[in-house]
């Protein structure tokens, strides 16, 4: 079993924690909400958001690193006296992901035996600090793919000193090999399906690994035609039936007031670009961003033109609510699928606040 894996299973557990309020998690875990910013203890007596919105982190200094904001009503940031240690070792992990890191000298960096330190990581993570290292070079590696000119490099670039153990779980991770994730999807099925939504015609399209496109037009045979131009060596085919469920999941983004979508993505992008659609996810709903707001927020204030091109080559309509974001002057500015819609889905979600 993959250290991935492993770590799968853990968090599975830790959700079950989460949904029963279990008070003994308090001391191994917290988890985040990406569409609130928000970090709680698995106790806290907070309404639950969907699953698919949280991320568990194994200390609160992880958790307010990625961003979070501890919540008023748990204190979450109030931990084990250990969790600090647990955050010394991941952080050393990750700056030393291409070496093999040593028990003896992880323990040596946090006061603890060799013997303690895997029992810290087993506490609060449920794995041991090497399953945690083979899981971040994967993480490394799937971002790797996409910004580096060949899968070798990318592979050095995250950790890995061969290919061998890498090839045998990507298809796992990746939906794909390397080589097909690089090219965008050669030989790689597409499903799509195009529905009726109050922007006109909307084109919804996935791979195995997530959703790939999302798209507004006048005609179906328009938003055929992009998605052919999109991804020239698919092979795509029309599921209406198959995709019924996503279509409707993206739908109710329009027309209702629902907590978070977060459908699985499938879309090739450059490390700048995933920062600037991961800010874009953070936007609460009924809210706008300008493009310098967004740029001081990825930490590259000086990079507005950059955000805006980011923006304007989202893929995915209102999944990734490029939207959202305005001139700084309060002007719609451009949209990739037209300034109306843009202006009609801010009012839609006016609507559905009661705002």
């Amino acid at each position: 079993m993959s250290a991935v894996q492993v770590s799968h299973q853990i968090w599975d557990q830790a959700w079950q924690m989460v949904e029963t309020r279990k008070p003994a998690a308090d001391m191994l875990f917290v988890y985040a909400v990406r569409t609130t910013g928000i970090y709680c203890r698995p106790s806290c007596p907070s309404r639950r958001p969907l699953r698919a919105s949280v991320e568990f982190y194994a200390t609160s200094e992880l958790a307010e690193r990625a961003g979070y904001r501890a919540c008023k009503r748990c204190a979450p940031g109030q931990m084990h006296p250990q969790a600090h240690m647990l955050t010394q070792a991941c952080d050393y992990i990750e700056q030393h992901l291409d070496n093999t890191v040593k028990l003896d000298r992880l323990g040596k960096l946090v006061g603890l035996s060799a013997f303690h330190t895997q029992r810290l990581f087993r506490r609060f993570l449920g794995i041991s600090p090497r399953q945690y290292q083979q899981a971040r070079r994967m993480e490394h590696f799937r971002r790797n793919l996409i910004t580096n000119d060949s899968v070798t490099t990318a592979m050095y670039d995250a950790g890995f000193a061969s290919s061998s153990r890498l090839y045998e779980s990507t298809n796992e991770h990746l939906g794909m090999t390397p080589t097909e994730y690089r090219r965008g999807g050669k030989d790689v099925e597409i499903r799509y399906a195009i529905a009726d939504s109050p922007l006109g015609k909307m084109l919804v399209a996935a791979t195995k690994t997530g959703l790939c496109a999302v798209a507004f037009g006048s005609l179906e045979s328009e938003l055929e035609d992009d998605l052919a131009s999109r991804f020239p060596e698919s092979a795509r085919v029309r599921d209406e039936s198959g995709l019924g469920t996503m279509v409707k999941q993206v739908l109710e983004q329009m027309t209702e007031h629902p907590v978070a979508l977060e459908l699985p993505l499938d879309v090739r992008a450059t490390a700048f670009q995933r920062r600037v659609w991961e800010a874009l996810r953070r936007i609460p709903r009924g809210e706008t961003r300008t493009y310098s707001q967004i740029a001081q927020e990825i930490g590259q204030p000086t990079a507005v033109r950059a955000v805006a091109r980011a923006c304007a080559t989202n893929p995915v309509a209102v999944v990734v609510p490029c939207h959202r974001v305005i001139g700084s002057d309060g002007t719609l500015t451009g949209y990739r699928w037209g300034v109306e819609r843009k202006k009609k889905l801010l009012d839609l979600e006016s609507v559905s606040l009661g705002k």
